[in-house]
């Protein structure tokens, strides 16, 4: 295997988890962080005890809070940062490498305040670049540090550099599929975590595994109503990216989104919930994102908009659920 020297930039626990699979797949990662106290910590016990716990940092892997550093060299560039500092990166990336470097993202979500999608901001930052991929998919990333079976979509409009970018991350251990559906791939990565935030509420207020059910179908129901009016394939909705995270979110409680809901379903108040996880949860910012969106374009996302109206209009989670069971009945397929 031929190595690669990748910069994955965010050492949270998805890019620790990242940087641990490239590693072991035989490739040079420096991971950078903008928080020096974190990366400082990664150098001197070389393991994320903050995030993945109990897993040592291979020798392959270089923490580095030093931004031009870590892009020194670099062959390819991984973003893993959420994606309210997404534009952020990408424009303090292209000082140091200008716009034509090997960019791949495993951000999920859309972009604060414009509910614009990952790769539409790239397209703004590094215009005409054509070697750009989203990597999305059912992957906690304690399961992925650990080595334990994974599968994956990479997405890219340019089909030649989707499957580079899937050789860098494949080998028996994580399955790595390619697709040029790249507002599918980014929208089931976006809307899954607002569902998974829905389920935890309805698991927390007891409603049980039929409840569960009916939620995660009628949600890939509003994901392939979207996805399908922007222009996604209804097989990426059916596939890992769409079906397969959305199943993988909506019923671990590996899930920061989901573990959300659950705290809201139990009558926890939301600042509280945030601070308890203390992680980025894209499905928090990504539902008023999603609920606009759905309006602009005039679709109907029942169960996305009760969330929204449950996270910033104070809307009481019996009443959400109530809003959603006393709509007027109409056919499934509808």
């Amino acid at each position: 295997m031929t190595r690669i020297r990748i910069s994955i930039l965010g050492a949270g626990s998805w890019g620790t988890a990242l940087a641990t699979l490239l590693a072991r797949n035989g490739h040079t990662v420096r991971l950078w962080d903008r928080d020096s106290q974190h990366i400082e910590s990664l150098k001197r016990v070389r393991q994320n005890r903050r995030h993945l716990p109990g897993i040592p940092l291979s020798e392959r892997i270089t923490p580095e809070i030093n931004l031009s550093a870590a892009l020194e060299d670099s062959q390819y560039v991984l973003v893993v940062t959420p994606s309210s500092g997404f534009r952020d990166i990408l424009k303090k990336t292209r000082q140091y490498l200008g716009v034509d470097f090997n960019l791949i993202w495993a951000s999920k979500g859309l972009e604060p305040g414009s509910g614009k999608f990952l790769h539409q901001v790239v397209d703004e930052e590094l215009p005409g670049h054509h070697a750009i991929a989203a990597l999305s998919g059912p992957s906690f990333a304690t399961e992925v540090a650990r080595g334990l079976p994974t599968a994956v979509t990479v997405a890219s409009r340019n089909a030649a550099y989707a499957k580079a970018v899937v050789k860098l991350f494949h080998c028996p251990q994580f399955r790595a599929y390619t697709s040029e559906d790249i507002i599918g791939v980014e929208l089931g990565g976006s809307i899954k975590n607002v569902l998974a935030i829905a389920a935890g509420i309805s698991d927390g207020m007891g409603y049980g595994a039929n409840a569960r059910a009916a939620l995660i179908t009628r949600g890939l129901a509003e994901i392939m109503r979207l996805g399908t009016h922007l222009g996604g394939l209804r097989e990426t909705f059916m596939g890992l990216a769409g079906l397969g995270d959305l199943v993988l979110t909506c019923t671990d409680d590996q899930s920061r989104n989901r573990r959300l809901g659950l705290a809201l379903g139990r009558g926890k108040a939301l600042e509280q919930a945030v601070a308890d996880i203390g992680q980025a949860i894209e499905g928090l910012h990504t539902a008023k994102e999603l609920a606009a969106l759905a309006e602009t374009h005039r679709v109907e996302m029942p169960i996305t908009g009760q969330v929204k109206r449950v996270l910033f209009d104070h809307e009481p989670p019996v009443s959400a659920v109530e809003n959603l069971l006393t709509r007027e009945p109409k056919p499934e397929t509808s």
